[in-house]
C-alpha cells in the first residue's frame, strides 16, 4: 500500500502542465521565429511581384496604346479609301479607263500599307507580351532560388551540405552530355 502510494506521488511529481516544460517553449519560439521570418519574406515577395505586376500593366497599356493607334490609322485609311472611291466615280464620268487604273494602285498601296502596319502593331504588341512573359518568369525564378537558398542556408548542416555537393558532383557528367 505504501509502494503504490509512493507511485502515486511520484506519478503527480512528474504530470507537469505542458506550459511548464522546455519543450513548450522552445516549440512557441520556434513559431513566432517562423511567422517573423516568413512575414518578412512574404512581404519582401509580395512587393517585388507588386512591382513587375505594374510594370507589366504599364506595358499592356502601351501595347493597347499601339492597338488603338493602329485601329484609328485603320479607320483614317478606311476614309480615305472611301474617300478615294468617290472621286474615282467622278473621274469615271471624265476617264473610264484612266480611273480604274488609278483606283487598283490606290487599293493596293492602301493595301499594303495597311498590312504593313497592322503587322508593325501586333509585332510590337507581341514582344511587349513576350517581353512581360520573360520577365515574370525571371523574378519568380529569382524569389524561388533566393528563398531555397536561405532555407537551405537555414536548416542544413555543414556535413549533409558537403555530402549534397558530393552527389551532385558525381550527377555532373551525366547532365553536361
Amino acid at each position: 500500500m505504501q509502494a503504490m502510494a509512493a507511485e502515486a506521488g511520484e506519478a503527480a511529481a512528474h504530470a507537469e502542465s505542458f506550459w511548464v516544460t522546455p519543450e513548450f517553449w522552445v516549440a512557441v519560439a520556434f513559431v513566432i521565429l517562423i511567422a517573423l521570418v516568413g512575414n518578412k519574406i512574404v512581404r519582401t515577395i509580395s512587393t517585388g511581384l507588386d512591382s513587375r505586376a505594374d510594370s507589366i500593366r504599364a506595358r499592356v497599356e502601351e501595347a493597347e496604346k499601339l492597338r488603338d493607334e493602329a485601329q484609328e490609322l485603320l479607320a483614317t485609311y478606311q476614309r480615305q479609301q472611301n474617300e478615294a472611291a468617290e472621286e474615282t466615280e467622278k473621274m469615271v464620268e471624265k476617264a473610264q479607263p484612266e480611273a480604274e487604273r488609278l483606283s487598283q494602285k490606290a487599293a493596293a498601296y492602301l493595301e499594303r500599307s495597311l498590312k504593313r502596319r497592322e503587322q508593325l502593331a501586333l509585332d510590337r504588341i507581341a514582344h511587349a507580351e513576350a517581353t512581360a512573359v520573360k520577365e515574370v518568369r525571371s523574378v519568380a525564378v529569382d524569389v524561388a532560388l533566393e528563398a531555397t537558398r536561405r532555407i537551405l542556408a537555414d536548416k542544413l548542416s555543414a556535413d549533409k551540405a558537403g555530402d549534397l555537393i558530393d552527389d551532385a558532383i558525381k550527377g555532373l557528367p551525366g547532365k553536361l552530355h
